[in-house]
């Protein structure tokens, strides 16, 4: 089965937390949390499913196992499939962030600036004038 692009959220943010050094289970979900600041909280079930669909992908491989307090914990590592997905997918954000952000820093002529108002027509390239209403209900 082929990874989806574009990559879903949590996909993203678990290859990204694998990016930096082989990680287990609690300190991935640890680092998702982080790096979307507290707005995506992985379940364990959810976190090792993903995990299991991203080895079967090639994106993701076991990378050693230890026990710690009587408890195995088994570490993941992002594989170099994984690393070219998650490049990829860092690029065409990226391309979409800066699309974007020109859009936002162009404002036609009256469109105010975030906060501001502002009461006259806005004309746009291409947009058809429509009546205006007078409070009577007659066309202006």
């Amino acid at each position: 089965m082929a990874t989806p692009t574009p990559l879903r959220e949590p996909t993203f943010l678990i290859l990204t937390a694998l990016a930096r050094e082989p990680m287990h289970g609690y300190g991935i979900i640890s680092d998702v949390a982080a790096l979307s600041g507290g707005r995506l909280a992985l379940r364990p079930g959810t976190l090792y499913g993903a995990l299991d669909r991203l080895t079967d992908e090639g994106l993701v491989e076991r990378d050693h196992e230890e026990v710690v307090e009587g408890r195995l914990r088994r570490y993941y590592r992002l594989t170099e499939a994984g690393r070219s997905v998650l490049t990829a997918e860092t690029e065409r954000l990226r391309r979409n962030v800066e699309a974007a952000s020109q859009r936002l820093r162009i404002r036609p002529a009256g469109i105010p600036a975030a906060g501001g108002t502002s009461r006259a027509p806005v004309n746009l390239p291409g947009a058809v004038a429509r009546p205006t209403l007078r409070p009577t209900g007659g066309l202006a």
